[in-house]
This record gives structure tokens, sequence and C-alpha cells, in this order.
């Protein structure tokens, strides 16, 4: 399926690890262009090479999302190296779980105010496009009540009704939004693989949760992730796409 982002720009917040590697290379292999950030200045340019390897103009950045200013700086900077911005994907997460003060600050500067400020920054430039994508990665644990229920499910909760309101207040301008989910995702250097080594039983449960007997796979996400941010899904915003492989149970109308 050609899903018309060949030559198109997308911009994704944390692209060079787990999710959001899978995410701006799935953008890459679709033929579009990629502005992407992260704080590692080293994994940054890594990345990059391997994007532009694949043919694409990628611009890598390193920087931190919960700086407003930087964060709104750069939207600008991609806008004016690209030519303008037809996708967005507010991807970073602190995955800051444990319910401590701390974490509850973080979580609301780099999650819920990382997307908050990377939708601001780029309304304006998606409104010149032909595609107007925004896409922010929630999970599953903002969906449902679970371990991870927090800082880190508490404002993934949020970030859900946030995108919704958005996709309301912007369907006059053509611009969507919504937001992808996913559930357990395995990965080297990720939090399941972390999990496995240091709690084991918390594994081995969540292992059990899992109707088809594996985790997801980043790739997987990103397929989904790429899919609706593309003219192709066009009617579609205000949804929470949930990929999951049926780990949740609630029923969502």
């Amino acid at each position: 399926m050609d899903l018309k982002i060949k030559g198109k720009t997308a911009i994704v917040t944390g692209g060079t690890k787990g999710i959001g590697r899978a995410i701006v290379e799935a953008f890459a292999d679709e033929g579009a262009n990629v502005a992407f950030c992260a704080r590692n200045a080293d994994e940054v340019k890594a990345t990059e090479e391997a994007l532009t390897a694949k043919g694409v103009k990628a611009k890598g950045t390193a920087l931190d999302v919960g700086d407003a200013k930087a964060l709104r700086a750069w939207v600008e900077d991609t806008a004016k190296e690209f030519g303008g911005i037809d996708m967005a994907v507010a991807n970073v997460s602190a995955l800051a779980i444990p319910d401590e003060d701390e974490n509850w600050d973080t979580s609301f500067r780099v999650d819920m105010m990382g997307t908050v400020n990377l939708c601001k920054a780029v309304i304006p430039h998606l409104d010149k496009s032909d595609v107007k994508s925004l896409v922010a990665i929630s999970s599953v644990s903002g969906r449902e009540a679970d371990f991870a229920s927090g800082p880190y499910g508490t404002f993934k909760t949020a970030i859900i009704g946030y995108m919704a309101g958005l996709a309301l207040q912007l369907a006059e301008k053509g611009i969507r939004a919504n937001t992808v989910s996913p559930g357990n995702t395995y990965f080297e250097g990720g939090v399941w693989q972390n999990i496995e080594g240091g709690n084991p039983d918390l594994f081995s449960f969540a292992m059990g949760l899992n109707p088809t007997g594996r985790m997801g796979t980043p790739q997987e996400v990103a397929s989904g992730v790429v899919f609706i941010s593309s003219p192709v899904s066009s009617r579609t915003s205000g949804t929470n796409l949930v990929v999951d492989g049926a780990l949740t149970r609630g029923i969502q109308f």
C-alpha cells in the first residue's frame, strides 16, 4: 500500500531508541524525510547516519523535550530547513513509573508538556501542509489501571484526553490528532528487558497477561503510527489506536 508520504516531512521526539527509533525508520522506509531529537548526541548522530543511508533527508538534534524554549526553537528550525512539516509524533516519555514526588514533576514536564509544547509549536506549520497529522504516544497504562498507574499512567491518560480535544478543535483546519497506545513492548535496553532482569516476578506476571504469549515489538507499534499519520488514514481523528495484542480487556466505544 502506498501511504502517500514520500517526500513529506515528519518530526519525531525521541527517535534513537525503541519505539521512537522504529517510528523514524518506518517513516524513512516510506520515503518520508525525518527530523528527530533525543538527548544523547552520539546516538542522535548514529541514527541520522542510518536514516540518511535509506536515501531520505534526515536531521537529528540533541535536545531535552522538557526544555520548552529549546523544543519550540527546534520545531521552527526544522520547518525552515525542511521547507515545512507534514506529520508530528510526540513520542518521548520520562518513563518515571514509581509514585515519587520527583517523578510527578518529571512526568508532567516531559510526558505531558513535551506533548503539549510540540503540538502548539507545530500546528501553524501543519496548517500549511496537505497531510496535517499529529500523533502522541500514550500507553495501555493510560487506558486502564495497572502497576504503572502513578505519574506515568496518569499523564498517559491525560495525553489521550488532550489529543482528543485537539482533534475537535482543529477539525475545521483539516488537522488530525490521534494517540497510539502500545501494550507491553520488548526491545534491547527497554523497560521490559530491565524488568526481566531486575524484577522477574513482575515480568512473568506481565507475560502471563499477554494472550498472544509474547510482548510486542517496536516495529509493530511504528507501523500503526505511520499508517495513522498518513493521508491514507485521512478520516481518522480523535482516535486512541491500541496496539497491544489484545492485552487490555476494556471495550472502546
